[in-house]
Order: structure tokens, then sequence, then C-alpha cells
């Protein structure tokens, strides 16, 4: 069963509390859901596996479908570099850089699929 869509409204507003101010653990949960759920619908496809634990994960991106077991393309970060990355505050070199995400695989790159949401 699919998870429900986050309305673009409320997911905004989450977004916003969650970079502008001192948020709850449900804004940052919801703010991380939302803009992952943007980069799924944007980027289509099941080559990528996006995580931020503990909030959440998708597959994205266009490619080979990865079926079972753990995914060949992985990324990982926390909820704060996440958001920074969705919303364009933090590059993605930057952030691979400073070793706040884990990529693993040779499809494991974001260029060009974030930021998801500017100017929240």
């Amino acid at each position: 069963m699919a998870r429900a869509r986050i309305p673009d409204d409320v997911g905004r507003a989450a977004v916003d509390r969650a970079v502008r101010e001192a948020a709850s653990r449900d804004d940052y949960a919801a703010a991380v859901r939302y803009t992952l759920q943007l980069l799924a619908e944007r980027s289509s496809g099941n080559t990528l596996e996006v995580r931020v634990p503990p909030f959440g994960a998708v597959q994205c991106i266009e490619g080979p479908r990865h079926t079972r077991g753990t995914p060949p393309n992985v990324i990982e970060t926390d909820a704060e570099t996440w958001l920074a990355l969705a919303t364009g505050s933090m590059s993605w070199t930057d952030a691979v850089a400073s070793g706040t995400v884990l990529a693993s695989g040779g499809r494991a790159d974001l260029t060009g699929h974030i930021p998801v949401l500017r100017d929240p």
C-alpha cells in the first residue's frame, strides 16, 4: 500500500519551520518526508535509494532496477544535511566533501536532481 502524499502546503510549511526555526521532531519528519517525496516524483526510478534515518527513504532515478537485498546504490545522510541539499543551501559536492553524506555505488550521485525545493 502506497504512503499518502503530503500536500504541498503542509510540506512547504514543515520545510519552512525546519530550516528557519527551532523546529519540532514532527516538523523535521514532515519536512524530510515531503522533500523525499518531491525527489521521488521528479526523479522517478529505482536505481538509487536515498535514506534519511529515522524519517524516511525513497528509491529514485531511472536505470537498472534493484529488487532484493542491499541496494547497490545508496545515499544516506542526516535530516539537517538532507534539508540543506533539498533546499539548495548546500551543494552535493560540499556535502560529500564534508563527510555528512555517505554515498556508495556507481550511481550514488544526486547532481542534477537537487535541490527539489527553493526558498522554503
